[in-house]
C-alpha cells in the first residue's frame, strides 16, 4: 500500500447510507472514491454469468481475481459500474445481487482476492472507501475512519425509496428482513466480521440528512492530519 497516500474509511452496515455519504465526501475533497460493496457485487454478476455457484468457494476467488471492473460518473454526477466495458450498474444495484455478495462476502478465499484491487484504488490526492471492513481489514492505517449506521427500521425504508426511485418493484417488509439477515451474517462472519475500528467515530444517521452527515464526516476529517 502507499501510505503516504491518505484515506477516508467509511465502513457501516447495508443501508446506512454510507455509499451517498460517501460519493458527496470524496467531490468534496476532490479525492478518488472505492465503492468496495460494489466490488463484491460485480463479483455476484460476473460469477452468476459464468454460472459459478456461491458454495464453489475457489472457483468464486477466481472470478474475483481476474475482475476488468471499472467505475465512472454519469452526465448527472451517478455511478456508473463497468463489467469489462458493459455498464452493469442496474444489476449490480438489485436485491437479487446484493443478497448474493453479503453471501460470498464471507469467503475468505474471495475476500483475499480482492484484497489487491481494492488496494489499487489508493492514489493521490487521497481516497475515500466505503464499505464493511475499510478501517479493520483493507486500510488499518486510514488518516480517518467512520462507523456509520442507522435503524433497521430507517435503513429498510431509505433502501426501499431507492429502489422505487430506480424502477425496482420491492416490498418494505422484505427490504426489512433482508437487512436483519445480512446484519446477522456480517456480523458473525469468521473473516472481517462488520464491527467499528477501534479507532473509528461512530455517527448514527437514523435522525440525520444526508448533508448533516456528509458535514460530520468532514468535521472528523478536517480534524486530523493525513
Amino acid at each position: 500500500m502507499n501510505a503516504s497516500v491518505p484515506v477516508l474509511a467509511i465502513d457501516g452496515p447495508s443501508g446506512s447510507g454510507k455509499g451517498t455519504v460517501a460519493r458527496r465526501v470524496a467531490t468534496q475533497l476532490g479525492w478518488r472514491l472505492l465503492d468496495s460493496g460494489a466490488v463484491y457485487r460485480v463479483t455476484a454478476v460476473a460469477a452468476a454469468a459464468a454460472g459459478v455457484s456461491a458454495a464453489d468457494e475457489q472457483r468464486m476467488a477466481e472470478v474475483a481475481s481476474g475482475l476488468p471492473v471499472a467505475f465512472e460518473a454519469d452526465a448527472a454526477g451517478d455511478e456508473r459500474i463497468l463489467l469489462a466495458g458493459v455498464d452493469i450498474t442496474k444489476q449490480v444495484r438489485s436485491e437479487e445481487t446484493g443478497e448474493l455478495a453479503s453471501r460470498i462476502a464471507v469467503l475468505p478465499a474471495v475476500r483475499s482476492a480482492l484484497l489487491t484491487l481494492q488496494r489499487s484504488f489508493r492514489t493521490p490526492p487521497g481516497l475515500v472507501a466505503d464499505g464493511r471492513d475499510m478501517g479493520t481489514v483493507v486500510f488499518p492505517d486510514a488518516a480517518c475512519k467512520v462507523f456509520l449506521t442507522a435503524s433497521a427500521e430507517a435503513r429498510a425504508e431509505r433502501r426501499y425509496k431507492q429502489l422505487k426511485e430506480k424502477g425496482f418493484d420491492v416490498r418494505l417488509a422484505t427490504l426489512f428482513d433482508d437487512i436483519a439477515r445480512r446484519d446477522a451474517r456480517d456480523a458473525a462472519r469468521v473473516v472481517a466480521p462488520l464491527r467499528p475500528a477501534a479507532d473509528a467515530i461512530e455517527i448514527d444517521s437514523t435522525a440525520l440528512d444526508v448533508q448533516q452527515v456528509v458535514q460530520r464526516v468532514l468535521d472528523a476529517m478536517a480534524a486530523v492530519k493525513p
